[in-house]
């Protein structure tokens, strides 16, 4: 009866908590200061606000964390993040960037789930944020930005890419980014590009493509070299460059992906990480958090708006 009495007593402080954040979002969201994206919470995104997600965040925010790691549903991530970090600019899109491999550095994929509907505008903040992120972790000095399309000429593509293309191409020849126009889905893995940039819902389809793909792959590969007593002796012989191959394709590895667009570190873990993938999501959550991207994003803000407001601050 004392334990019940205890979690009910909780239940009404969080409940009471929250609806003081939802509060004074609203009244930032009224004076400009927020531009909600998606817009204000559902009946049932806040009953799931009082989940334990909010409540660690809240607590990490407090306790002065510079990064947080989370192994979460997407949704509750990303409404917690919203709600305890808040956006870096009114009008700006959060966006979940992960790194795929190419065989050197890495790509990054921006956006891959966090925004299904964006502007053209958004598609230009991205690829700000990407080539600040791919500049500060992967060491590209001039990151590669691509617009993923159905082809590569200009003309191709819904009105979005048609309408995102003009913007980066703009600002690519006022030497803001390096735009390198359309790349298609197979050229994205080749190393001819270290910035893609889409909408949340084609990002997520390849990604998720790319990870399948990975899968079979390596499963058959497997299967090849256990088939008979020859290819066994030959996996003996190419086992150190097979474990090469296995651990640049080992999504444990890379740990999870970065929210950016927010004004603190968050990664984001997958669902299935195991203890490899969730100390690989903390590395890379200290990573992001010494290496500046989220102050030169903030120092840079007027100069990724149209018409650039002011010159690049660099660090």
């Amino acid at each position: 009866m004392e334990r019940m009495q205890r979690i009910v007593k909780a239940s009404v402080l969080y409940r009471a908590l929250f609806a003081l954040c939802l509060w004074f979002g609203r009244q930032w969201q009224g004076s400009g200061v927020i531009q909600w994206f998606p817009p204000p919470p559902t009946r049932l995104e806040r009953a799931e606000s009082e989940s334990s997600i909010f409540t660690r965040l809240w607590r990490r925010l407090h306790r002065g964390l510079s990064e947080i790691y989370e192994v979460l549903h997407l949704r509750k991530l990303f409404a917690g993040s919203v709600f305890q970090k808040c956006w870096l600019w009114a009008g700006a899109a959060a966006a979940l960037a992960p790194i795929l491999p190419n065989g050197g550095k890495g790509v990054m994929l921006i956006d891959c789930g966090a925004n299904v509907e964006c502007t053209s505008e958004y598609l230009l903040q991205f690829a700000f944020m990407g080539s600040f992120y791919s500049k500060h972790i992967l060491g590209c000095a001039n990151p590669r930005v691509g617009l993923l399309n159905n082809g590569t000429e200009e003309t191709k593509g819904t009105e979005l890419q048609k309408q995102a293309y003009t913007l980066l191409k703009r600002v690519s020849d006022e030497g803001r980014i390096n735009f390198i126009g359309n790349i298609e889905g197979s050229a994205a893995l080749s190393g001819e590009v270290d910035v893609i940039v889409t909408d949340g819902f084609t990002g997520n389809i390849m990604l998720k493509s790319c990870e399948g793909m990975i899968k079979f792959l390596m499963g058959q590969l497997k299967g090849v070299f256990l088939s008979s007593t020859k290819n066994k002796l030959a996996a003996l012989t190419l086992k150190g460059d097979f474990a090469k191959l296995k651990d640049m394709m080992d999504v444990n590895k890379v740990g999870g992906t970065a929210l950016l667009g927010i004004s603190k570190p968050v990664i984001k873990a997958h669902g299935s990480s195991n203890d490899e993938a969730i100390f690989s999501a903390i590395r890379q959550a200290v990573q992001f958090a010494r290496a500046g991207v989220i102050e030169e994003i903030e120092k840079n803000i007027d100069y990724m708006r149209l018409p650039a407001g002011a010159a690049k601050t660099e660090e």
